[in-house]
């Protein structure tokens, strides 16, 4: 009888051992069975029952229509640029006889992006005579596309100007402006994809090597994920862009087989930054396998080193230095003894402890292409970007207390300059918000019609009441859930006004996963605004948010709009 008691507790604790396990093993395949889902994919089977629960609790109402006048002229660049005092002079000039230089932000900035203001800031102190006289160097920091658009308006023309690249010259030499190359290059730099190494080591198994060809290839076969730079604002977007168009077609860039090579790439690119800042924020999200990048830059981010791997494109970045306009001999010789200057040894050597002159053995893949063409391929860009995909936005204006005066008055400068850049095959709505929701335009075709209606419903705000900024975003997602419904095949889009202060209904907290779930990009534009508020709701999907102060907020929101539209 003891021994069948010993096997009778023996055959329970077995089976209790073994219903713990069963128990355990059933856990474990619940608990893993949403592993195959992204949080994305889960909150999306909820998302439109979250987002009407959101909406009912939100006062909206619906605002007569008005039309406005529009303005058909073509969009002025110059108009909308800010005085150019607002782009820093990192050196200046120590003598009566100067010249004032235009230069990439990537050699006059600070730390190791300021090689230019130390060569210059030497050459001044080296009492250097021309012709008689002590001369001296003024720099100014400024992006080469912003430069540009000073150059060709008009607005503001310096008497030398140096890019990143050759493509910045060969644009202002074809808008008319007298450009005399003085050096080929001030100091080497080349622009790349960066590649996560093992999607690096991936494509160069399937397909040799990897080169623009290669990964346009890879793109256009959706084995890629890669973001590139706006091609009217950056050096190294605009580069890739002509590179790209190449590879379809080198000896006809804007031909149809560039043309039709062009769209079925672009179609798998997820992500175009509006500057390099948000992409190398994107990057370090992993969103992206690939992007592109200045090797400089690259060398000096150390959280890139040993994980990606760096493949030069296009043409080099060799920072060119032009003399501009009908200069007296005396400001001739000063540019050239300048550039001289900074080809000595001495100062070559810093610029490679800068990051600078690396890649040395790469060769331009293209010839010089001219300005006209590449005009035109920023205007292919600008039509073929989204594809067959057109662009449905809603904007969400800031109309609360705290935005009244000269803040409202920006808000709608900038939108009714901006609305020039929106495009005929888009679609746009506009809510505005302070202790409530006002859908001041239902979404529709960006028409004449729609045109005249947006213009008027801008020109309408007034400011008052408290700020529903969280409120004012769920409209507008409600808006662009039922736009989708009808089209699927839209890309949706929602800008946000405001000066970052929200102080009534939802908070971001409750909309966080919604914003997720949809993954539509919220753009933020900031006046005199609380920016760290605007950025975290612009992080969420790898939007942009711009801190555009009353002073050139029409440009940046021109500049946004013509990436994003």
């Amino acid at each position: 009888m003891a021994s069948r008691g010993k096997s009778g507790k023996t055959f329970i604790t077995m089976l209790l051992i073994a219903v713990v396990v069963f128990g355990l093993v059933y856990v474990g395949i619940s608990l893993t069975s949403d592993l195959g889902k992204s949080k994305t994919e889960i909150t999306v089977e909820n998302a439109d029952n979250q987002l009407n629960k959101l909406y009912k609790n939100i006062q909206v109402s619906n605002a007569a229509t008005i039309k406005g006048q529009i303005d058909i002229d073509p969009v002025s660049v110059g108009d909308s640029l800010p005085d150019i005092s607002k782009f820093p002079v990192t050196v200046e000039s120590s003598t009566n006889s100067y010249v004032e230089i235009f230069s990439s932000t990537e050699k006059s900035g600070t730390g190791t992006d300021g090689w230019l203001n130390e060569v210059a800031q030497v050459f001044n102190q080296a009492g250097i005579e021309v012709n008689g006289n002590t001369a001296s160097v003024k720099i100014r920091s400024i992006a080469s596309g912003t430069a540009t658009d000073y150059i060709r308006s008009g607005k503001y023309v310096p008497d030398a100007f140096s890019p990143s690249n050759e493509y910045w010259g060969e644009m202002v030499k074809a808008q008319g402006v007298k450009t005399e190359l003085v050096t080929k290059r001030l100091v080497g730099n080349v622009t790349g994809v960066v590649t996560k190494k093992a999607k690096y080591d991936e494509l160069v198994d399937k397909y040799g090597s990897l080169n623009v060809k290669t990964i346009t290839d890879a793109i256009a076969a959706n084995e890629l994920a890669m973001g590139y730079t706006d091609p009217f604002a950056s050096s190294t977007g605009l580069n890739f862009l002509v590179t790209a168009l190449a590879t379809f077609d080198s000896s006809n860039l804007l031909g149809e087989q560039a043309v039709q090579g062009f769209e079925k790439f672009q179609a798998n690119v997820p992500f175009i930054a509006s500057t390099t800042l948000q992409m190398r924020d994107a990057a370090k999200t992993g969103m992206l396998d690939a992007f592109v990048m200045e090797y400089q830059s690259y060398v000096n981010a150390a959280d890139m080193q040993g994980g990606y791997v760096f493949t030069p494109f296009g043409v080099r970045h060799d920072s060119p230095l032009y003399a501009l306009g009908d200069l007296p001999q005396e400001k001739l010789d000063i540019i050239s003894a300048f550039a001289a200057f900074a080809a000595e040894d001495a100062y070559q050597r810093k610029a490679e402890e800068m990051g600078f002159n690396g890649h040395e053995e790469y060769m331009a893949e293209l010839e010089t292409v001219d300005g006209n063409t590449l005009s035109a391929a920023q205007k292919l860009w600008k039509e073929k970007k989204n594809g067959n995909k057109p662009v449905v936005a809603v904007f969400v204006a800031d109309v609360s207390g705290s935005m009244d005066g000269e803040p409202l008055h920006r808000l709608k400068q900038s939108l009714l300059t901006g609305q020039k850049y929106l495009g005929r095959d888009n679609s746009i709505g506009f809510v505005s918000y302070a202790n409530d929701v006002t859908i001041n335009l239902p979404i529709g075709k960006y028409d004449t019609n729609q045109q005249s209606m947006f213009v008027g419903a801008i020109n309408s705000l007034q400011a008052g009441g408290g700020t529903a900024t969280f409120d004012g975003i769920v409209v507008a997602m409600k808006m662009l859930q039922e736009e989708m419904a009808v089209n699927p095949d839209v890309k949706p889009l929602i800008f946000v006004l405001s000066d970052g202060e929200t102080n009534e209904g939802h908070s971001l907290n409750d909309i966080r996963d919604l914003i997720e779930a949809y993954r539509i990009p919220v753009y933020t534009i900031g006046y005199n605004a609380n920016i760290q508020a605007l950025q975290s709701i612009s992080s969420i999907n790898e939007a942009a948010s711009i801190n555009a102060d009353t002073e050139d907020v029409v440009y940046k929101i021109g500049n946004l709009l013509n990436v994003q539209m």
